[in-house]
């Protein structure tokens, strides 16, 4: 990756990754709580490709791991996010542009329902039976609902800051009296995109499956 794409995922990872610990995951939501780190890898994804999104998916996934108080292996959340930034990556628009926001959005709730899925099976297969205890179904749910609500507000703004790292004309298409490219993705169909423990914990996932455990 370029100097500059790694400067800023890095920072944007890292804010999304306090912001998560620090605020989100204090909300005691009902279900789950929305997930800041796979939006924001959600929009770098849109952004820079599948290779772009995996190594980014790959880097927020470990930090995820590794941040405390996280209680589950190393590299577990990393695999979800790999995978998620990857496929999402191929969904990048060829010119930068979609004609509608149902794209985005059903990219949005894909990845929500799959990277619930996608880690509590990932447990199963190490033996975190927690998944087992919980309605994955309302999860799933839940996780889709706040993170199209959350979307809006966040990954227009990853992206946008990704072109202008990039020095995408695309970025400055508003200078030239068209729609943000964006910002404006809601209404003129340009391209945006968009997910854990009900209360005090760690971050991801793993804290959508014990948000739920203790309800």
């Amino acid at each position: 990756m370029k100097l500059n794409r790694i400067l800023l995922s890095g920072t944007l990872v890292v804010v999304a990754l306090v912001i998560q610990v620090s605020v989100l995951a204090r909300l005691q939501l009902p279900g789950a709580v929305p997930d800041l780190l796979l939006l924001t890898v959600l929009g770098l994804a849109l952004v820079y490709g599948h290779t772009g999104g995996a190594l980014v998916g790959f880097t927020a996934g470990l930090l995820a791991d590794l941040a405390p108080p996280a209680d589950h292996a190393a590299g577990r959340y990393a695999l979800v996010l790999c995978v998620v930034g990857y496929l999402v990556g191929l969904a990048r628009p060829e010119h930068g542009r979609l004609r509608t926001a149902v794209g985005p959005m059903a990219v949005v709730v894909a990845a929500a329902v799959g990277s619930t899925m996608l880690y509590a099976g990932v447990g199963a297969l190490v033996g975190d039976t927690a998944a087992r205890d919980v309605g994955l179904g309302s999860l799933a749910f839940t996780a889709a609902l706040y993170d199209l609500l959350l979307t809006p507000f966040v990954v227009p703004g990853v992206m946008a800051l990704a072109r202008r790292a990039e020095n995408d004309p695309l970025a400055d298409s508003s200078s030239a009296g068209g729609a943000p490219s964006t910002s404006g993705w809601l209404v003129s169909g340009t391209p945006g995109l968009g997910r854990a423990r009900r209360g005090a914990g760690r971050m991801g996932l793993g804290t959508r499956l014990k948000g739920v455990k203790r309800l």
